[in-house]
Protein backbone atom coordinates (compact mmCIF):
# COMPACT_ATOMS: atom_id res chain seq x y z
CA UNK A 1 0.00 0.00 0.00
CA UNK A 2 1.31 3.44 -0.93
CA UNK A 3 1.91 5.87 1.91
CA UNK A 4 2.09 9.62 2.26
CA UNK A 5 3.88 11.80 4.77
CA UNK A 6 2.68 14.55 7.06
CA UNK A 7 4.88 16.94 5.06
CA UNK A 8 2.95 16.06 1.91
CA UNK A 9 -0.30 16.71 3.77
CA UNK A 10 1.00 20.08 4.98
CA UNK A 11 1.95 21.08 1.43
CA UNK A 12 -1.38 20.02 -0.04
CA UNK A 13 -3.42 21.79 2.64
CA UNK A 14 -1.36 24.94 2.07
CA UNK A 15 -1.74 24.55 -1.69
CA UNK A 16 -5.51 24.81 -1.39
CA UNK A 17 -5.12 28.37 -0.06
CA UNK A 18 -3.60 29.75 -3.29
CA UNK A 19 -5.15 30.48 -6.68
CA UNK A 20 -2.17 29.29 -8.71
CA UNK A 21 0.63 26.78 -8.38
CA UNK A 22 3.25 29.51 -8.81
CA UNK A 23 1.72 31.54 -5.95
CA UNK A 24 1.75 28.47 -3.70
CA UNK A 25 5.35 27.60 -4.66
CA UNK A 26 6.55 31.12 -3.93
CA UNK A 27 4.87 31.20 -0.52
CA UNK A 28 6.10 27.72 0.44
CA UNK A 29 9.66 28.43 -0.80
CA UNK A 30 9.48 25.62 -3.35
CA UNK A 31 10.22 25.70 -7.02
CA UNK A 32 7.05 25.32 -9.08
CA UNK A 33 8.32 22.09 -10.62
CA UNK A 34 9.26 20.58 -7.21
CA UNK A 35 5.82 21.41 -5.81
CA UNK A 36 4.12 19.95 -8.87
CA UNK A 37 6.13 16.73 -8.47
CA UNK A 38 5.22 16.54 -4.77
CA UNK A 39 1.52 16.81 -5.67
CA UNK A 40 1.90 14.14 -8.33
CA UNK A 41 3.53 11.75 -5.85
CA UNK A 42 0.72 12.38 -3.38
CA UNK A 43 -1.91 11.69 -6.04
CA UNK A 44 -0.15 8.43 -6.90
CA UNK A 45 -0.13 7.47 -3.22
CA UNK A 46 -3.89 8.04 -2.78
CA UNK A 47 -4.85 6.84 -6.26
CA UNK A 48 -6.91 9.94 -7.06
CA UNK A 49 -6.50 13.17 -8.98
CA UNK A 50 -6.60 15.81 -6.28
CA UNK A 51 -6.24 19.01 -8.28
CA UNK A 52 -6.32 20.37 -11.78
CA UNK A 53 -3.33 22.47 -12.77
CA UNK A 54 -3.97 24.68 -15.79
CA UNK A 55 -1.79 27.67 -16.52
CA UNK A 56 -4.62 29.71 -17.94
CA UNK A 57 -7.15 28.88 -15.24
CA UNK A 58 -4.86 28.49 -12.24
CA UNK A 59 -5.22 25.75 -9.63
CA UNK A 60 -8.47 23.99 -8.78
CA UNK A 61 -9.09 21.12 -6.38
CA UNK A 62 -11.17 18.20 -7.60
CA UNK A 63 -14.04 16.97 -5.42
CA UNK A 64 -11.69 14.24 -4.20
CA UNK A 65 -9.08 16.94 -3.54
CA UNK A 66 -11.56 19.01 -1.51
CA UNK A 67 -12.43 15.97 0.58
CA UNK A 68 -8.78 15.00 0.98
CA UNK A 69 -7.80 18.52 2.05
CA UNK A 70 -10.60 18.60 4.62
CA UNK A 71 -9.55 15.27 6.14
CA UNK A 72 -5.88 16.23 5.98
CA UNK A 73 -6.58 19.37 8.03
CA UNK A 74 -8.16 17.18 10.73
CA UNK A 75 -5.19 14.79 10.75
CA UNK A 76 -2.67 17.64 10.96
CA UNK A 77 -4.59 19.28 13.80
CA UNK A 78 -4.74 15.98 15.71
CA UNK A 79 -1.01 15.46 15.18
CA UNK A 80 -0.34 19.00 16.42
CA UNK A 81 -2.51 18.40 19.48
CA UNK A 82 -0.74 15.10 20.20
CA UNK A 83 2.66 16.74 19.99
CA UNK A 84 1.49 19.54 22.28
CA UNK A 85 0.23 17.01 24.83
CA UNK A 86 3.45 15.00 24.77
CA UNK A 87 5.71 18.06 25.06
CA UNK A 88 3.55 19.92 27.54
CA UNK A 89 3.01 22.82 25.14
CA UNK A 90 -0.71 22.63 25.81
CA UNK A 91 -0.07 23.30 29.50
CA UNK A 92 -0.63 19.72 30.66
CA UNK A 93 1.72 16.79 30.25
CA UNK A 94 0.20 13.56 29.00
CA UNK A 95 1.58 10.14 28.22
CA UNK A 96 3.80 7.45 29.77
CA UNK A 97 7.05 7.60 31.71
CA UNK A 98 8.91 4.53 32.92
CA UNK A 99 10.81 4.99 36.18
CA UNK A 100 13.34 2.61 37.69
CA UNK A 101 14.04 2.71 41.42
CA UNK A 102 16.77 1.02 43.45
CA UNK A 103 15.21 -1.59 45.71
CA UNK A 104 16.79 -0.60 49.00
CA UNK A 105 15.14 2.82 49.16
CA UNK A 106 12.07 2.20 46.96
CA UNK A 107 9.74 1.96 49.95
CA UNK A 108 11.12 5.26 51.26
CA UNK A 109 10.68 7.32 48.08
CA UNK A 110 8.08 5.75 45.78
CA UNK A 111 5.01 6.36 47.99
CA UNK A 112 5.67 10.12 48.04
CA UNK A 113 6.34 10.17 44.29
CA UNK A 114 3.31 8.11 43.30
CA UNK A 115 1.07 10.10 45.61
CA UNK A 116 2.35 13.63 44.94
CA UNK A 117 3.33 13.63 41.25
CA UNK A 118 -0.11 12.66 39.85
CA UNK A 119 -1.64 15.56 41.77
CA UNK A 120 0.44 17.94 39.66
CA UNK A 121 0.46 15.96 36.39
CA UNK A 122 -2.66 13.76 36.33
CA UNK A 123 -2.22 13.04 32.62
CA UNK A 124 1.14 11.30 33.06
CA UNK A 125 1.09 7.53 33.51
CA UNK A 126 4.04 6.50 35.71
CA UNK A 127 5.17 2.88 35.41
CA UNK A 128 7.69 1.72 38.03
CA UNK A 129 10.35 -0.99 37.93
CA UNK A 130 12.15 -1.82 41.20
CA UNK A 131 15.51 -3.57 41.18
CA UNK A 132 19.27 -3.34 41.73
CA UNK A 133 21.87 -1.74 39.50
CA UNK A 134 22.14 -5.07 37.70
CA UNK A 135 18.47 -4.76 36.74
CA UNK A 136 18.12 -1.02 36.16
CA UNK A 137 21.24 -0.08 34.22
CA UNK A 138 20.66 -2.56 31.34
CA UNK A 139 17.01 -1.46 31.22
CA UNK A 140 18.14 2.15 30.74
CA UNK A 141 20.63 1.12 28.06
CA UNK A 142 17.97 -0.88 26.20
CA UNK A 143 15.44 1.96 26.30
CA UNK A 144 13.03 0.09 28.59
CA UNK A 145 13.32 2.85 31.20
CA UNK A 146 13.28 6.63 30.75
CA UNK A 147 14.89 7.41 34.09
CA UNK A 148 16.21 5.54 37.13
CA UNK A 149 16.79 6.60 40.74
CA UNK A 150 19.91 4.87 42.07
CA UNK A 151 22.90 5.31 44.34
CA UNK A 152 25.62 7.26 42.53
CA UNK A 153 28.34 4.72 43.24
CA UNK A 154 29.88 1.93 41.19
CA UNK A 155 28.17 3.43 38.14
CA UNK A 156 29.78 2.70 34.76
CA UNK A 157 30.31 5.53 32.25
CA UNK A 158 27.54 6.39 29.83
CA UNK A 159 24.98 7.97 32.16
CA UNK A 160 23.98 11.52 32.90
CA UNK A 161 23.00 12.16 36.49
CA UNK A 162 21.35 14.67 38.78
CA UNK A 163 21.62 14.63 42.57
CA UNK A 164 18.38 14.11 44.48
CA UNK A 165 19.69 13.79 48.03
CA UNK A 166 22.95 13.10 49.80
CA UNK A 167 23.38 9.91 51.78
CA UNK A 168 25.96 8.04 53.84
CA UNK A 169 26.60 4.62 55.30
CA UNK A 170 25.04 4.07 58.76
CA UNK A 171 25.15 1.28 61.29
CA UNK A 172 21.87 -0.48 62.15
CA UNK A 173 22.22 -2.16 65.56
CA UNK A 174 20.07 -4.23 67.90
CA UNK A 175 18.44 -1.80 70.29
CA UNK A 176 20.20 -3.38 73.31
CA UNK A 177 23.65 -3.64 71.69
CA UNK A 178 26.37 -1.89 73.77
CA UNK A 179 27.40 0.21 70.75
CA UNK A 180 23.82 1.49 70.45
CA UNK A 181 24.44 3.48 73.61
CA UNK A 182 26.91 5.67 71.71
CA UNK A 183 25.91 8.63 69.53
CA UNK A 184 28.24 7.44 66.77
CA UNK A 185 30.19 4.24 66.13
CA UNK A 186 33.51 3.53 64.45
CA UNK A 187 34.00 0.85 61.80
CA UNK A 188 36.90 -0.42 63.92
CA UNK A 189 34.38 -1.16 66.70
CA UNK A 190 32.05 -2.91 64.26
CA UNK A 191 34.63 -5.04 62.43
CA UNK A 192 34.70 -7.91 65.00
CA UNK A 193 30.88 -7.91 65.31
CA UNK A 194 28.65 -10.18 63.16
CA UNK A 195 27.58 -8.32 60.00
CA UNK A 196 24.32 -9.03 58.17
CA UNK A 197 25.35 -8.02 54.65
CA UNK A 198 22.85 -6.42 52.29
CA UNK A 199 23.77 -8.46 49.24
CA UNK A 200 22.52 -6.40 46.29
CA UNK A 201 24.77 -4.58 43.82
CA UNK A 202 26.45 -2.15 44.45
CA UNK A 203 26.15 -2.47 48.26
CA UNK A 204 28.60 -5.35 48.92
CA UNK A 205 31.43 -3.68 46.98
CA UNK A 206 30.77 -0.42 48.77
CA UNK A 207 30.83 -2.11 52.19
CA UNK A 208 34.05 -4.01 51.49
CA UNK A 209 35.68 -0.80 50.27
CA UNK A 210 34.62 1.12 53.40
CA UNK A 211 36.35 -1.44 55.61
CA UNK A 212 39.38 -1.78 53.33
CA UNK A 213 39.94 1.98 53.39
CA UNK A 214 40.44 1.64 57.15
CA UNK A 215 42.60 -1.48 56.86
CA UNK A 216 39.75 -3.57 58.32
CA UNK A 217 37.80 -6.66 57.32
CA UNK A 218 34.13 -7.32 58.22
CA UNK A 219 32.92 -10.53 59.88
CA UNK A 220 30.00 -11.49 57.67
CA UNK A 221 27.57 -14.04 59.10
CA UNK A 222 24.71 -13.74 56.57
CA UNK A 223 23.98 -12.29 53.13
CA UNK A 224 20.46 -11.02 52.62
CA UNK A 225 18.97 -9.91 49.25
CA UNK A 226 16.45 -7.51 50.82
CA UNK A 227 16.76 -4.57 53.21
CA UNK A 228 13.78 -5.73 55.27
CA UNK A 229 15.52 -9.06 55.91
CA UNK A 230 18.69 -7.30 57.07
CA UNK A 231 16.62 -5.16 59.43
CA UNK A 232 14.61 -8.14 60.66
CA UNK A 233 17.71 -10.13 61.58
CA UNK A 234 19.22 -7.09 63.29
CA UNK A 235 15.99 -6.63 65.22
CA UNK A 236 16.31 -10.21 66.43
CA UNK A 237 19.81 -9.46 67.69
CA UNK A 238 21.61 -11.71 65.18
CA UNK A 239 24.06 -9.06 64.05
CA UNK A 240 24.30 -5.51 62.77
CA UNK A 241 23.75 -4.02 59.33
CA UNK A 242 25.43 -1.28 57.29
CA UNK A 243 22.87 0.58 55.19
CA UNK A 244 22.77 3.90 53.39
CA UNK A 245 20.64 6.58 55.06
CA UNK A 246 17.29 7.23 53.40
CA UNK A 247 14.21 9.38 54.02
CA UNK A 248 10.88 8.37 55.50
CA UNK A 249 12.23 5.35 57.35
CA UNK A 250 11.36 4.60 60.97
CA UNK A 251 13.87 2.41 62.88
CA UNK A 252 11.40 -0.47 63.30
CA UNK A 253 11.55 -3.89 61.66
CA UNK A 254 8.74 -5.60 59.77
CA UNK A 255 8.00 -7.52 62.97
CA UNK A 256 7.66 -4.27 64.90
CA UNK A 257 10.97 -4.61 66.74
CA UNK A 258 13.00 -1.43 67.26
CA UNK A 259 16.56 -1.05 66.00
CA UNK A 260 19.14 1.67 66.62
CA UNK A 261 20.56 3.68 63.71
CA UNK A 262 23.91 5.33 64.34
CA UNK A 263 26.15 7.48 62.13
CA UNK A 264 29.71 6.37 61.54
CA UNK A 265 32.57 8.44 62.91
CA UNK A 266 34.65 9.04 60.97
CA UNK A 267 32.07 9.05 58.15
CA UNK A 268 32.33 6.29 55.55
CA UNK A 269 31.04 6.07 52.00
CA UNK A 270 29.20 9.34 51.53
CA UNK A 271 27.45 9.45 48.18
CA UNK A 272 24.19 10.62 46.62
CA UNK A 273 20.91 9.19 45.50
CA UNK A 274 20.61 10.42 41.93
CA UNK A 275 18.39 10.36 38.90
CA UNK A 276 20.27 8.92 35.92
CA UNK A 277 19.55 8.54 32.21
CA UNK A 278 21.53 7.67 29.10
CA UNK A 279 24.35 10.00 28.15
CA UNK A 280 23.68 11.85 24.92
CA UNK A 281 19.91 11.53 25.25
CA UNK A 282 17.39 14.08 26.45
CA UNK A 283 14.71 13.35 29.00
CA UNK A 284 11.14 13.60 27.77
CA UNK A 285 9.15 16.49 29.29
CA UNK A 286 7.30 13.91 31.41
CA UNK A 287 10.49 12.30 32.73
CA UNK A 288 12.01 15.74 33.33
CA UNK A 289 8.96 16.82 35.32
CA UNK A 290 9.13 13.61 37.36
CA UNK A 291 12.81 14.15 38.12
CA UNK A 292 12.19 17.81 39.07
CA UNK A 293 9.41 16.75 41.43
CA UNK A 294 11.61 14.08 43.05
CA UNK A 295 14.48 16.52 43.58
CA UNK A 296 12.21 19.10 45.18
CA UNK A 297 10.61 16.46 47.41
CA UNK A 298 13.71 14.74 48.74
CA UNK A 299 16.85 16.80 48.38
CA UNK A 300 18.09 17.54 51.91
CA UNK A 301 21.87 18.01 52.36
CA UNK A 302 23.76 16.04 54.96
CA UNK A 303 24.69 18.03 58.09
Amino acid sequence: MSKFTFRQLELFVALAEFPTLSDAAASLHFSESALSQAITRLERAVGEQLCIRRKARGLQLTPAGEYFASRARVLLKEAEDLLAEMTGAAGQLKGPVKLGCFASFAASVLPAILDGFPRIHPGVDVEVVVGTHDDLLPALENGRLDLAIVYDMELPPGFQRRTIYETELQAVLPIDHPLAQQETVDLAQLAPEPLIMYDASPSPANTYRAFADRGLQPRIVANMPQIILVQALVGRGLGYGLLMSRPNWAPITLEGLPVAVRSLAPPASRTTMSGIWLEGSRLSPRAQALLDFTVETFRVPLP
